[in-house]
């Protein structure tokens, strides 16, 4: 079993660009609690130019057939804003 190193939030958000690179599994506290979890994954490239391509497809049919802009849909998932 993989272990899982816990941060803070402020010390995620300050050491976010190191944590995004490196290979460790993140868990992610406010207040002591787990709030999320950073899984690093191997990718294929050429999986991720797809992915990302799909998602851009899904998004604008979906945009098309609700009648939505993108900053509408941006807005629903967009954290409000919280203390830390």
């Amino acid at each position: 079993m993989r272990k899982v190193k816990s941060v803070g939030v402020r010390e995620f958000r300050t050491n976010a660009s190191t944590y995004l690179s490196g290979p460790e599994t993140i868990a992610v506290n406010r207040h002591g609690k787990v709030i999320g979890f950073y899984i690093p994954l191997a990718r294929d490239e050429d999986e991720v130019r797809s992915a990302v391509a799909k998602l851009g497809n899904a998004v604008e049919k979906f945009l098309a057939e609700s009648g939505m802009s993108e900053e509408e849909l941006s807005a629903v998932f967009s954290p409000e804003e919280t203390e830390d």
